[in-house]
């Protein structure tokens, strides 16, 4: 089973590299772009046979403990 973590600043939270990117797509002339966000995914190989709400609880658990900073960061996990 593999699990994908998908991190991100919370609403509110700067976003230096987001506006970097931002910036930058401006001055290549994608005016088209407004606001840029940047994240992360996270990819984890789980060991087969683990129910989908027990993996779920893991994720879950290793996010709050280490993949995301939850005081300025939100996750969402995806089972797949």
């Amino acid at each position: 089973m593999k699990a994908r973590v998908h991190v991100s600043l919370k609403p509110g939270v700067l976003d230096p590299q987001g506006k970097t990117v931002g910036d930058t797509l401006s001055r290549l002339g994608f005016s088209e772009v407004g606001e840029v966000r940047v994240g992360k995914i996270i990819e984890l190989e789980l060991e087969d046979g683990l129910e989908p709400s027990h993996a779920e609880a893991r994720v879950k658990d290793m996010c709050e403990k280490l993949l995301a900073n939850t005081v300025i960061e939100k996750y969402e996990i995806e089972l797949a």
